[in-house]
Protein backbone atom coordinates (compact mmCIF):
# COMPACT_ATOMS: atom_id res chain seq x y z
CA UNK A 1 0.00 0.00 0.00
CA UNK A 2 0.89 3.59 -0.26
CA UNK A 3 0.33 6.65 2.35
CA UNK A 4 0.94 10.47 1.43
CA UNK A 5 0.92 12.86 4.73
CA UNK A 6 -1.97 14.19 6.05
CA UNK A 7 -4.28 12.62 3.53
CA UNK A 8 -5.03 8.74 4.86
CA UNK A 9 -4.47 5.97 2.10
CA UNK A 10 -4.94 7.47 -1.34
CA UNK A 11 -4.12 4.75 -3.27
CA UNK A 12 -3.77 0.88 -3.42
CA UNK A 13 -1.48 -1.82 -5.04
CA UNK A 14 -3.25 -3.97 -7.30
CA UNK A 15 -3.60 -7.40 -5.95
CA UNK A 16 -3.72 -10.74 -8.33
CA UNK A 17 -7.18 -11.51 -6.47
CA UNK A 18 -8.60 -13.10 -9.66
CA UNK A 19 -6.31 -15.67 -10.99
CA UNK A 20 -5.45 -16.84 -15.07
CA UNK A 21 -7.64 -18.74 -16.34
CA UNK A 22 -6.58 -22.01 -16.36
CA UNK A 23 -4.44 -22.36 -14.17
CA UNK A 24 -5.65 -23.63 -10.79
CA UNK A 25 -1.81 -24.34 -9.38
CA UNK A 26 -1.13 -20.92 -9.65
CA UNK A 27 -4.26 -19.84 -7.55
CA UNK A 28 -3.67 -22.08 -4.91
CA UNK A 29 -0.27 -20.33 -4.18
CA UNK A 30 -1.79 -16.99 -4.64
CA UNK A 31 -4.30 -17.90 -1.71
CA UNK A 32 -2.54 -15.70 0.86
CA UNK A 33 -2.83 -12.52 -1.08
CA UNK A 34 -5.76 -13.31 -2.30
CA UNK A 35 -7.03 -13.07 1.84
CA UNK A 36 -5.07 -10.17 2.04
CA UNK A 37 -7.18 -8.54 -0.95
CA UNK A 38 -10.10 -9.55 0.46
CA UNK A 39 -9.02 -8.26 4.06
CA UNK A 40 -8.22 -4.75 2.74
CA UNK A 41 -11.70 -4.36 0.51
CA UNK A 42 -13.31 -5.28 4.04
CA UNK A 43 -11.48 -2.65 5.35
CA UNK A 44 -12.60 -0.30 2.27
CA UNK A 45 -16.21 -0.43 3.49
CA UNK A 46 -15.84 -0.78 6.86
CA UNK A 47 -13.03 1.94 8.57
CA UNK A 48 -14.13 5.46 7.29
CA UNK A 49 -10.70 7.09 8.25
CA UNK A 50 -9.31 4.70 5.39
CA UNK A 51 -9.62 6.05 2.02
CA UNK A 52 -8.67 3.80 -0.54
CA UNK A 53 -8.99 6.12 -3.22
CA UNK A 54 -7.64 7.05 -6.54
CA UNK A 55 -5.35 10.41 -6.97
CA UNK A 56 -5.32 13.49 -9.24
CA UNK A 57 -6.46 12.65 -12.78
CA UNK A 58 -3.52 13.02 -14.60
CA UNK A 59 -4.80 15.71 -16.70
CA UNK A 60 -4.85 17.88 -13.46
CA UNK A 61 -1.84 16.56 -12.15
CA UNK A 62 0.13 18.44 -15.89
CA UNK A 63 -1.82 21.54 -14.79
CA UNK A 64 -0.56 21.91 -11.35
CA UNK A 65 2.88 20.80 -12.78
CA UNK A 66 2.91 23.21 -15.28
CA UNK A 67 1.92 26.01 -12.61
CA UNK A 68 4.60 24.53 -10.43
CA UNK A 69 1.96 24.01 -7.44
CA UNK A 70 2.68 21.18 -5.41
CA UNK A 71 0.29 18.74 -4.54
CA UNK A 72 1.41 19.48 -0.89
CA UNK A 73 -0.16 22.51 -1.43
CA UNK A 74 -3.35 21.65 -2.43
CA UNK A 75 -6.79 19.53 -0.85
CA UNK A 76 -8.69 17.64 -3.27
CA UNK A 77 -12.32 15.61 -2.23
CA UNK A 78 -14.37 14.44 -4.96
CA UNK A 79 -17.66 12.14 -3.66
CA UNK A 80 -20.45 10.66 -5.33
CA UNK A 81 -23.41 11.20 -3.60
CA UNK A 82 -24.88 7.88 -2.40
CA UNK A 83 -21.67 6.30 -2.72
CA UNK A 84 -19.09 5.03 0.79
CA UNK A 85 -15.95 6.61 -0.12
CA UNK A 86 -14.69 8.97 -2.26
CA UNK A 87 -13.25 9.16 -6.14
CA UNK A 88 -10.53 11.35 -4.92
CA UNK A 89 -9.29 12.22 -1.84
CA UNK A 90 -5.37 13.99 -2.32
CA UNK A 91 -3.94 15.58 1.06
CA UNK A 92 -7.78 15.78 2.04
CA UNK A 93 -7.40 15.50 5.24
CA UNK A 94 -5.24 18.70 5.40
CA UNK A 95 -6.16 22.14 7.46
CA UNK A 96 -6.40 24.42 4.59
CA UNK A 97 -7.94 28.20 4.01
CA UNK A 98 -11.13 28.11 2.58
CA UNK A 99 -11.01 31.80 1.36
CA UNK A 100 -15.17 32.64 0.75
CA UNK A 101 -16.39 28.58 0.32
CA UNK A 102 -16.46 29.55 4.63
CA UNK A 103 -19.36 31.26 3.71
CA UNK A 104 -21.45 27.92 3.25
CA UNK A 105 -20.58 26.65 6.70
CA UNK A 106 -22.26 29.68 7.61
CA UNK A 107 -25.41 29.66 5.84
CA UNK A 108 -25.68 25.99 5.92
CA UNK A 109 -25.55 26.65 9.91
CA UNK A 110 -28.00 29.87 9.42
CA UNK A 111 -31.20 27.89 7.55
CA UNK A 112 -30.96 25.04 9.72
CA UNK A 113 -30.21 26.86 13.36
CA UNK A 114 -32.74 30.26 12.02
CA UNK A 115 -34.95 28.45 8.92
CA UNK A 116 -35.25 29.76 5.77
CA UNK A 117 -38.23 31.94 6.85
CA UNK A 118 -35.92 33.97 9.65
CA UNK A 119 -36.21 37.43 9.76
CA UNK A 120 -34.24 40.73 11.25
CA UNK A 121 -36.13 43.28 12.58
CA UNK A 122 -35.47 46.62 12.73
CA UNK A 123 -37.09 48.86 15.13
CA UNK A 124 -37.97 52.10 15.21
CA UNK A 125 -38.70 54.34 18.84
CA UNK A 126 -40.74 57.74 19.04
CA UNK A 127 -39.15 59.35 21.98
CA UNK A 128 -41.43 62.25 22.60
CA UNK A 129 -44.93 63.38 21.92
CA UNK A 130 -46.64 63.01 18.14
CA UNK A 131 -49.06 65.76 17.63
CA UNK A 132 -50.40 65.75 14.38
CA UNK A 133 -48.18 63.99 13.13
CA UNK A 134 -44.83 66.14 14.16
CA UNK A 135 -42.60 64.00 16.73
CA UNK A 136 -41.26 66.51 19.50
CA UNK A 137 -38.51 64.84 20.42
CA UNK A 138 -36.08 62.14 18.93
CA UNK A 139 -36.77 59.03 16.66
CA UNK A 140 -34.55 56.24 17.43
CA UNK A 141 -33.70 53.36 15.20
CA UNK A 142 -32.37 50.32 17.04
CA UNK A 143 -30.46 47.68 14.56
CA UNK A 144 -30.52 43.79 15.14
CA UNK A 145 -27.77 42.79 12.62
CA UNK A 146 -29.82 42.95 9.37
CA UNK A 147 -27.35 41.93 6.48
CA UNK A 148 -29.42 43.80 4.04
CA UNK A 149 -30.44 46.42 5.23
CA UNK A 150 -29.28 48.70 1.57
CA UNK A 151 -30.54 51.25 -0.29
CA UNK A 152 -33.63 49.62 -1.64
CA UNK A 153 -34.59 48.20 2.05
CA UNK A 154 -33.60 51.50 3.93
CA UNK A 155 -35.69 53.25 1.77
CA UNK A 156 -39.09 50.73 2.37
CA UNK A 157 -37.74 50.93 6.33
CA UNK A 158 -38.65 55.11 5.89
CA UNK A 159 -41.51 54.67 3.91
CA UNK A 160 -43.31 52.33 6.26
CA UNK A 161 -42.27 55.30 8.98
CA UNK A 162 -44.14 57.88 6.80
CA UNK A 163 -47.25 55.66 6.41
CA UNK A 164 -47.36 55.53 10.51
CA UNK A 165 -48.51 59.25 9.88
CA UNK A 166 -45.01 60.75 10.89
CA UNK A 167 -43.81 63.74 8.38
CA UNK A 168 -41.61 65.84 10.91
CA UNK A 169 -39.10 65.35 13.44
CA UNK A 170 -38.18 67.87 15.89
CA UNK A 171 -35.34 66.11 17.24
CA UNK A 172 -32.36 64.18 16.42
CA UNK A 173 -32.27 61.04 14.85
CA UNK A 174 -30.49 58.30 17.08
CA UNK A 175 -29.00 55.03 16.31
CA UNK A 176 -28.81 51.84 18.60
CA UNK A 177 -26.11 50.13 18.28
CA UNK A 178 -26.11 48.14 21.74
CA UNK A 179 -27.09 44.70 19.70
CA UNK A 180 -23.54 43.76 18.89
CA UNK A 181 -20.91 42.84 21.94
CA UNK A 182 -17.63 42.83 19.53
CA UNK A 183 -14.77 44.48 19.38
CA UNK A 184 -13.70 47.71 17.27
CA UNK A 185 -11.14 46.35 14.63
CA UNK A 186 -9.15 48.31 12.05
CA UNK A 187 -11.27 48.04 8.40
CA UNK A 188 -7.87 48.06 7.00
CA UNK A 189 -5.70 45.82 9.38
CA UNK A 190 -7.06 42.63 6.99
CA UNK A 191 -5.40 44.12 3.51
CA UNK A 192 -4.55 47.84 4.07
CA UNK A 193 -7.59 48.33 1.83
CA UNK A 194 -10.03 50.24 4.61
CA UNK A 195 -12.34 52.27 2.32
CA UNK A 196 -12.78 48.52 0.27
CA UNK A 197 -16.43 47.58 1.07
CA UNK A 198 -15.43 43.98 1.75
CA UNK A 199 -13.57 44.91 4.38
CA UNK A 200 -16.82 46.60 6.15
CA UNK A 201 -17.11 45.83 9.55
CA UNK A 202 -20.29 44.07 11.10
CA UNK A 203 -22.81 47.03 12.91
CA UNK A 204 -26.26 46.12 14.86
CA UNK A 205 -27.55 48.73 12.47
CA UNK A 206 -25.86 48.84 8.85
CA UNK A 207 -27.25 51.19 6.64
CA UNK A 208 -26.50 50.15 2.86
CA UNK A 209 -23.42 48.63 4.28
CA UNK A 210 -21.97 52.38 4.15
CA UNK A 211 -21.33 52.00 0.69
CA UNK A 212 -21.35 54.95 -2.27
CA UNK A 213 -21.42 53.10 -5.39
CA UNK A 214 -19.06 54.77 -8.33
CA UNK A 215 -21.08 53.71 -11.41
CA UNK A 216 -18.33 54.23 -14.61
CA UNK A 217 -20.40 54.77 -18.04
CA UNK A 218 -18.46 54.95 -21.86
CA UNK A 219 -19.54 57.84 -23.70
CA UNK A 220 -17.71 57.59 -27.28
CA UNK A 221 -19.68 60.15 -28.79
CA UNK A 222 -18.31 63.06 -26.36
CA UNK A 223 -14.71 60.57 -25.79
CA UNK A 224 -15.46 60.63 -22.19
CA UNK A 225 -16.07 58.50 -19.12
CA UNK A 226 -19.29 59.55 -17.34
CA UNK A 227 -19.31 59.27 -13.56
CA UNK A 228 -21.78 58.72 -11.51
CA UNK A 229 -22.05 58.14 -7.33
CA UNK A 230 -25.07 56.80 -5.71
CA UNK A 231 -25.60 57.42 -3.01
CA UNK A 232 -23.75 60.88 -3.69
CA UNK A 233 -23.39 62.35 0.01
CA UNK A 234 -22.79 65.76 0.71
CA UNK A 235 -19.37 65.09 2.03
CA UNK A 236 -18.06 63.70 -0.85
CA UNK A 237 -16.54 64.93 -3.85
CA UNK A 238 -15.28 63.57 -7.00
CA UNK A 239 -12.84 64.33 -9.64
CA UNK A 240 -12.90 62.34 -13.00
CA UNK A 241 -9.91 62.46 -14.59
CA UNK A 242 -10.70 58.82 -16.62
CA UNK A 243 -9.34 59.14 -20.20
CA UNK A 244 -11.43 56.75 -23.00
CA UNK A 245 -9.81 54.03 -24.81
CA UNK A 246 -10.26 51.51 -27.25
CA UNK A 247 -8.54 48.69 -26.52
CA UNK A 248 -9.62 45.30 -25.02
CA UNK A 249 -11.55 45.69 -21.23
CA UNK A 250 -9.54 42.97 -19.57
CA UNK A 251 -8.77 43.81 -15.86
CA UNK A 252 -10.13 47.04 -15.97
CA UNK A 253 -9.39 47.81 -12.31
CA UNK A 254 -6.10 47.53 -12.73
CA UNK A 255 -5.86 50.23 -15.82
CA UNK A 256 -7.63 52.80 -13.52
CA UNK A 257 -6.60 54.63 -9.73
CA UNK A 258 -8.99 55.45 -7.29
CA UNK A 259 -7.04 57.66 -4.80
CA UNK A 260 -8.82 58.90 -1.56
CA UNK A 261 -8.02 61.64 0.93
CA UNK A 262 -10.13 62.70 4.11
CA UNK A 263 -10.18 66.33 4.95
CA UNK A 264 -7.36 66.74 7.80
CA UNK A 265 -10.09 69.16 9.64
CA UNK A 266 -13.24 66.71 8.98
CA UNK A 267 -11.99 62.84 8.40
CA UNK A 268 -16.02 62.34 7.18
CA UNK A 269 -15.35 64.93 4.02
CA UNK A 270 -13.83 62.70 1.11
CA UNK A 271 -11.89 63.80 -2.37
CA UNK A 272 -12.13 61.06 -4.11
CA UNK A 273 -9.84 60.78 -7.61
CA UNK A 274 -9.92 58.71 -10.51
CA UNK A 275 -7.27 58.57 -12.63
CA UNK A 276 -5.93 56.20 -15.38
CA UNK A 277 -7.97 54.63 -18.35
CA UNK A 278 -10.82 52.90 -19.09
CA UNK A 279 -11.89 50.69 -22.08
CA UNK A 280 -15.58 51.54 -24.43
CA UNK A 281 -15.22 47.98 -24.46
CA UNK A 282 -16.21 47.41 -20.86
CA UNK A 283 -19.42 49.32 -21.10
CA UNK A 284 -21.14 50.25 -17.60
CA UNK A 285 -18.83 48.85 -14.36
CA UNK A 286 -18.94 49.78 -10.94
CA UNK A 287 -16.43 49.88 -8.04
CA UNK A 288 -17.68 50.50 -4.33
CA UNK A 289 -16.25 51.99 -1.77
CA UNK A 290 -17.11 52.67 2.33
CA UNK A 291 -15.89 56.33 3.80
CA UNK A 292 -18.15 58.00 6.18
CA UNK A 293 -18.63 56.53 9.44
CA UNK A 294 -21.62 54.90 10.75
CA UNK A 295 -23.51 58.39 11.89
CA UNK A 296 -22.52 60.41 9.26
CA UNK A 297 -23.61 58.17 6.48
CA UNK A 298 -27.06 57.26 8.03
CA UNK A 299 -28.18 60.84 8.86
CA UNK A 300 -26.82 61.79 4.90
CA UNK A 301 -29.38 58.87 3.96
CA UNK A 302 -32.19 59.44 6.13
CA UNK A 303 -32.19 63.11 5.17
CA UNK A 304 -32.13 62.45 1.29
CA UNK A 305 -35.00 59.47 1.55
CA UNK A 306 -36.97 61.01 4.62
CA UNK A 307 -37.30 64.52 2.46
CA UNK A 308 -37.99 63.20 -0.83
CA UNK A 309 -40.93 61.06 0.90
CA UNK A 310 -42.27 64.45 2.04
CA UNK A 311 -40.14 64.43 5.61
CA UNK A 312 -38.97 67.13 7.34
CA UNK A 313 -36.10 66.42 9.57
CA UNK A 314 -34.73 69.28 11.52
CA UNK A 315 -32.06 67.64 14.26
CA UNK A 316 -29.00 65.55 13.95
CA UNK A 317 -27.34 62.27 14.25
CA UNK A 318 -26.00 60.86 17.08
CA UNK A 319 -25.32 57.34 18.77
CA UNK A 320 -27.31 55.80 21.99
CA UNK A 321 -29.04 53.08 23.47
CA UNK A 322 -33.63 52.70 23.41
CA UNK A 323 -35.12 53.45 26.83
CA UNK A 324 -36.08 50.42 28.23
CA UNK A 325 -39.84 51.93 28.45
CA UNK A 326 -40.66 52.62 25.03
CA UNK A 327 -42.53 50.56 22.50
CA UNK A 328 -41.76 50.59 19.11
CA UNK A 329 -43.50 52.98 16.64
CA UNK A 330 -42.65 50.37 13.69
CA UNK A 331 -41.25 47.58 13.26
CA UNK A 332 -39.35 46.77 9.88
CA UNK A 333 -38.78 42.69 8.87
CA UNK A 334 -35.90 42.25 6.67
CA UNK A 335 -36.10 39.94 3.54
CA UNK A 336 -36.27 35.89 4.75
CA UNK A 337 -32.91 34.38 5.24
CA UNK A 338 -33.50 32.01 2.23
CA UNK A 339 -33.54 35.55 -0.26
CA UNK A 340 -30.29 36.87 1.90
CA UNK A 341 -27.75 34.15 1.42
CA UNK A 342 -28.33 34.18 -2.38
CA UNK A 343 -26.70 37.30 -2.17
CA UNK A 344 -24.15 35.86 0.64
CA UNK A 345 -23.12 32.94 -1.68
CA UNK A 346 -23.72 33.71 -4.84
CA UNK A 347 -21.59 37.10 -4.78
CA UNK A 348 -19.61 36.55 -1.94
CA UNK A 349 -21.56 39.37 0.12
CA UNK A 350 -18.84 39.29 3.50
CA UNK A 351 -20.21 41.69 5.72
CA UNK A 352 -23.88 39.90 4.95
CA UNK A 353 -21.96 36.58 5.91
CA UNK A 354 -20.61 38.02 9.43
CA UNK A 355 -23.91 39.61 10.54
CA UNK A 356 -25.59 35.98 9.69
CA UNK A 357 -22.46 34.44 11.94
CA UNK A 358 -23.24 36.71 14.32
CA UNK A 359 -27.20 35.56 14.44
CA UNK A 360 -25.99 32.46 15.40
CA UNK A 361 -25.35 32.87 18.74
CA UNK A 362 -28.67 34.70 19.42
CA UNK A 363 -31.12 32.92 17.59
CA UNK A 364 -34.68 35.12 17.96
CA UNK A 365 -33.14 38.52 18.85
CA UNK A 366 -36.93 39.84 19.94
CA UNK A 367 -37.39 36.51 22.13
CA UNK A 368 -33.28 36.45 23.01
CA UNK A 369 -32.79 40.05 23.96
CA UNK A 370 -28.86 40.14 24.80
CA UNK A 371 -26.28 41.53 22.92
CA UNK A 372 -24.48 39.20 20.02
CA UNK A 373 -21.03 38.23 20.39
CA UNK A 374 -18.26 36.09 18.19
CA UNK A 375 -18.27 33.82 21.65
CA UNK A 376 -21.51 32.79 21.28
CA UNK A 377 -21.95 32.01 18.10
CA UNK A 378 -18.88 29.50 17.62
CA UNK A 379 -20.29 27.95 20.81
CA UNK A 380 -23.65 27.86 18.81
CA UNK A 381 -21.95 26.55 15.73
CA UNK A 382 -19.64 23.59 17.32
CA UNK A 383 -23.18 22.37 19.14
CA UNK A 384 -24.79 22.13 15.96
CA UNK A 385 -21.91 20.19 14.16
CA UNK A 386 -21.61 17.50 17.10
CA UNK A 387 -25.16 17.24 16.85
CA UNK A 388 -24.93 16.55 13.50
CA UNK A 389 -21.65 14.23 14.06
CA UNK A 390 -19.92 16.12 12.76
CA UNK A 391 -16.27 15.98 13.82
CA UNK A 392 -14.25 19.04 12.81
CA UNK A 393 -10.94 19.28 15.01
CA UNK A 394 -9.21 21.24 12.65
CA UNK A 395 -11.74 23.44 12.10
CA UNK A 396 -11.05 27.51 12.91
CA UNK A 397 -13.85 29.78 12.38
CA UNK A 398 -12.74 33.28 12.95
CA UNK A 399 -15.64 35.85 11.56
CA UNK A 400 -17.47 33.13 9.33
CA UNK A 401 -17.21 34.87 5.84
CA UNK A 402 -13.70 33.44 4.33
CA UNK A 403 -12.15 36.95 4.82
CA UNK A 404 -9.22 35.80 7.52
CA UNK A 405 -5.53 34.51 7.34
CA UNK A 406 -6.62 32.30 10.55
CA UNK A 407 -10.02 30.25 9.49
CA UNK A 408 -9.50 26.56 8.27
CA UNK A 409 -11.23 23.50 7.28
CA UNK A 410 -9.84 20.09 5.53
CA UNK A 411 -11.59 19.59 2.14
CA UNK A 412 -12.69 16.21 3.18
CA UNK A 413 -14.50 17.98 6.02
CA UNK A 414 -16.04 20.12 3.24
CA UNK A 415 -17.43 17.67 1.47
CA UNK A 416 -18.80 16.16 4.68
CA UNK A 417 -20.55 19.47 5.02
CA UNK A 418 -22.15 19.12 1.89
CA UNK A 419 -22.97 15.65 1.81
CA UNK A 420 -24.75 16.36 4.95
CA UNK A 421 -26.86 19.51 3.29
CA UNK A 422 -27.75 17.61 0.34
CA UNK A 423 -29.29 15.55 3.36
CA UNK A 424 -30.98 17.95 5.21
CA UNK A 425 -34.48 19.73 4.89
CA UNK A 426 -33.25 22.77 3.54
CA UNK A 427 -31.18 21.39 0.29
CA UNK A 428 -33.43 23.39 -1.65
CA UNK A 429 -32.37 26.64 -0.47
CA UNK A 430 -29.31 25.61 0.21
CA UNK A 431 -28.53 24.53 -3.39
CA UNK A 432 -30.12 27.70 -4.86
CA UNK A 433 -27.82 29.59 -3.02
CA UNK A 434 -24.49 28.80 -5.07
CA UNK A 435 -23.35 30.27 -8.11
CA UNK A 436 -24.42 28.50 -11.37
CA UNK A 437 -21.81 27.61 -13.58
CA UNK A 438 -21.62 30.13 -16.71
CA UNK A 439 -24.89 31.42 -15.81
CA UNK A 440 -24.54 34.02 -12.56
CA UNK A 441 -22.77 35.02 -9.35
CA UNK A 442 -19.25 34.69 -9.12
CA UNK A 443 -19.31 31.40 -11.47
CA UNK A 444 -21.11 33.60 -14.75
CA UNK A 445 -18.11 33.69 -16.53
CA UNK A 446 -16.68 30.67 -16.08
CA UNK A 447 -17.33 27.31 -17.57
CA UNK A 448 -19.33 29.19 -20.36
CA UNK A 449 -18.00 26.74 -23.17
CA UNK A 450 -17.78 23.45 -21.34
CA UNK A 451 -20.69 21.02 -21.15
CA UNK A 452 -20.94 21.77 -16.94
CA UNK A 453 -22.08 24.46 -18.58
CA UNK A 454 -25.76 25.27 -15.73
CA UNK A 455 -24.66 21.57 -14.14
CA UNK A 456 -22.39 22.94 -11.65
CA UNK A 457 -23.40 24.98 -8.53
CA UNK A 458 -20.54 25.63 -6.47
CA UNK A 459 -19.06 28.39 -4.24
CA UNK A 460 -15.83 29.93 -5.04
CA UNK A 461 -13.17 31.73 -3.01
CA UNK A 462 -9.91 33.86 -3.78
CA UNK A 463 -7.35 35.46 -1.04
CA UNK A 464 -4.02 36.31 -1.92
CA UNK A 465 -2.14 32.72 -2.10
CA UNK A 466 -5.50 31.19 -1.38
CA UNK A 467 -8.41 30.04 -4.19
CA UNK A 468 -11.22 27.73 -3.58
CA UNK A 469 -14.17 26.10 -4.97
CA UNK A 470 -16.72 23.47 -3.33
CA UNK A 471 -20.23 22.43 -4.95
CA UNK A 472 -21.91 19.84 -6.50
CA UNK A 473 -22.14 18.51 -9.67
CA UNK A 474 -24.63 16.56 -12.07
CA UNK A 475 -22.38 14.64 -14.17
CA UNK A 476 -23.08 13.33 -17.54
CA UNK A 477 -25.00 10.90 -16.34
CA UNK A 478 -26.91 12.26 -13.91
CA UNK A 479 -25.02 11.27 -10.98
CA UNK A 480 -24.41 14.32 -8.80
CA UNK A 481 -20.91 14.39 -6.99
CA UNK A 482 -19.28 16.51 -4.45
CA UNK A 483 -16.31 18.55 -5.21
CA UNK A 484 -13.61 20.49 -3.21
CA UNK A 485 -10.32 21.91 -4.43
CA UNK A 486 -8.27 24.26 -1.86
CA UNK A 487 -5.37 25.82 -2.93
CA UNK A 488 -3.15 27.15 -0.28
CA UNK A 489 0.02 28.37 -2.49
CA UNK A 490 1.75 31.66 -3.92
CA UNK A 491 0.92 30.30 -7.35
CA UNK A 492 -2.63 30.08 -5.88
CA UNK A 493 -3.79 32.89 -8.27
CA UNK A 494 -3.08 30.64 -11.56
CA UNK A 495 -4.51 27.53 -10.40
CA UNK A 496 -8.39 28.19 -11.92
CA UNK A 497 -7.02 25.79 -14.99
CA UNK A 498 -6.74 22.87 -12.78
CA UNK A 499 -9.69 23.10 -10.84
CA UNK A 500 -11.78 23.54 -14.02
CA UNK A 501 -9.92 20.63 -15.07
CA UNK A 502 -10.85 18.10 -12.47
CA UNK A 503 -14.32 19.47 -12.06
CA UNK A 504 -14.83 18.27 -15.71
CA UNK A 505 -13.15 15.38 -15.40
CA UNK A 506 -15.44 14.96 -12.52
CA UNK A 507 -18.16 15.63 -15.03
CA UNK A 508 -16.65 12.95 -18.00
CA UNK A 509 -15.69 10.04 -15.88
CA UNK A 510 -17.39 6.85 -17.20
Amino acid sequence: MKKTDNTGWVGMMVLPCVPEKNNSVRLLSRMPRFYLCLSLLILQSTLPGVTFSQGLPAAVKQKLQQLAIPESAIGVYAQEIGKNQPMVAVNADAAMNPASVMKLLTTYAGLELLGPAYTWPTMLYANGKIIDGVLHGDLIIKGYGDPKLDLENFWLLIHRLRQTGLHEIKGNLILDHSHYDIPFDDPGEFDGQPYRTYNVLPEALLVNYRTSTIHLFPEPEKNAVRVVVDPLPESLRVQNNLKLTQGKCGDWQNLLTIDVTADKEDKNNFAVALNGSFSRQCGKQSYMLSLQDSAVYTRDLFKRLWGQQGGVFHGDVMSGQTPQSLSPLKIYQSPPLADIIRGINKYSNNIAARQLYLTLGIGDVVINNSPATLTKSEVAIRQWLASKQLNFPELVVENGSGLSRKEQISARHMGQLLLAAFNSPVMPEFISSLPIAAVDGTLKNRFTDTPVKGLAHMKTGALNNVRALAGYLLDKSGRRVIVVFFVNHEQAGQSRAAMDTLVQWVYNRQ
